[in-house]
């Protein structure tokens, strides 16, 4: 979905989503089985592509157990016009990789974060972590009749697992033809970044102010940990407790029902925040992954992130910090966000690698209670939980993962 709204900052042409995404030959089902089984020997899983706009060309004699595959299947085209200024609006659509952006020869100007706008700065590579999106403008500078590659790369482990780690996409001038080939070469590579985070906050600077505030009335501390339950299998735990769903007691109609507390159903992970106005949340990443961590329902504030624990003071542009709903965890690292409570609901909170994800890295924070009892849930959805009810009753629901 592209919403177009006021612009603030003027460009000519709007190229639409630029979609990157790691790809996978194995169904998504196999991929998590493996992930979170108790055969240790299959828990690294590698993407095997990188897509722009669902594209790339492949090496098909990697191939061999009967897959069909075909070589130099194509890549994704864009056309730009001379002189003219272009929005693309990039989006991590993958499932696990970290992925690096550029644009042969160009210098690309990041305008928005997550659908925030954000005083403009100029660079010549993009980071975008899993379900992250960038608003970025590009003045066509290059010759008219050329033609330049746009690159999407996933960096090494820690901050990505890919067999083919690099997309290419083509870019086309005014007078370049449809088939042109380019001979453009690459953004110089700068040295390896084990942290997998983000442009400097500091650089990253909202466009309409807004200050949270300085004393929030909660500020709860969540520590990141990976390991194996009792019975082998790999789970990562939030404040030592890994997430499992049930869907037969959806945590929504359960808090309209007045029902706010859960003490014989801890893996429901749920943070009863009550009706306090503002919450801040401490997470510290005990763990050699990068995790994108993503909120439901609200901007967070992102108030520091980095390696290393948090000191328990600095935060970054205190009077207008960046505002975003997917922020870079590094390894062994902190990130400090705050989020106004003023939208009543049970909200997840989770990283957002899919298979991190279905290893339980996900917490449910509870907001306004009192103002959710008020709400109306639509006579459809408590129908389907009646129908799942009764199915349930007389089928195994076969969910190997934590259910989400």
């Amino acid at each position: 979905m592209v919403i177009y709204g006021p612009k603030h900052i003027p460009y000519d042409i709007d190229l639409g989503p630029v979609l990157l995404s790691d790809w996978f030959h194995k169904d998504y089902f196999t991929v998590v089985e493996a992930i979170v089984g108790n055969n240790a020997s299959n828990w690294p899983q590698a993407s095997n592509n990188n897509l722009i706009n669902g594209r790339n060309n492949f090496n098909c004699s990697s191939v061999t157990n009967g897959t069909p595959c075909f070589n130099n299947a194509g890549l994704s085209k864009f056309r730009f016009r001379a002189g003219k200024v272009h929005k693309l609006r990039l989006v991590n659509a993958g499932a696990a990789g970290l992925q690096k952006f550029s644009i042969d020869g160009h210098m690309l100007t990041v305008i928005a974060n997550d659908y925030v706008a954000i005083k403009p700065y100029n660079t010549s590579v993009v980071t975008l972590g899993i379900g992250q999106r960038s608003d970025v403008l590009v003045t066509a500078t290059g010759n008219r009749n050329g033609s330049y590659y746009m690159r999407s790369s996933q960096p090494t482990i820690p901050c990505a697992r890919a067999e083919y780690p690099n997309a290419l996409a083509v870019i086309l001038y005014d007078n370049a033809t449809k088939d042109s080939i380019p001979t453009s070469s690459p953004q110089p590579a700068g040295a390896p970044d084990p942290t997998c985070s983000n442009d400097d906050l500091s650089l990253t600077t909202p466009f309409y102010p807004m200050t949270p505030d300085p004393n929030p009335a909660v500020t709860q501390t969540i520590v990141v940990n990976q390991g194996v339950n009792a019975s082998g299998h790999q789970v990562y735990t939030m404040d030592g407790s890994t997430f499992h769903a049930n869907y037969n007691h959806p945590l929504l109609l359960l808090a309209n029902e007045k029902n706010t507390s859960y003490p014989s159903d801890p893996q429901w992970n749920v943070y009863n925040f009550g009706n306090n106005g503002s919450v801040r949340i401490v997470v510290y990443n005990n763990n050699s992954s990068p995790h994108p961590m993503h909120l439901h329902g609200h901007d967070m504030y992102i108030l520091s992130a980095g390696e290393g624990p948090w000191d328990g003071t600095t935060i970054i542009n205190p009077q207008n910090p960046q505002r975003r709903d997917v922020q870079n965890l590094s390894p062994h690292g902190h990130l400090v966000m705050q989020f106004e409570a003023d939208n009543p609901g049970v909200w997840p909170f989770h990283c957002h690698i899919a298979w991190h994800l279905s290893m339980g890295f996900y917490v449910n924070f509870l907001e306004r209670p009192d103002d959710i009892t008020q709400m109306q849930i639509p006579m459809v959805m408590a129908q389907t939980c009646t129908d799942w009810e009764a199915y349930s009753s007389k089928n195994v629901v076969l969910q190997i993962d934590d259910g989400v």
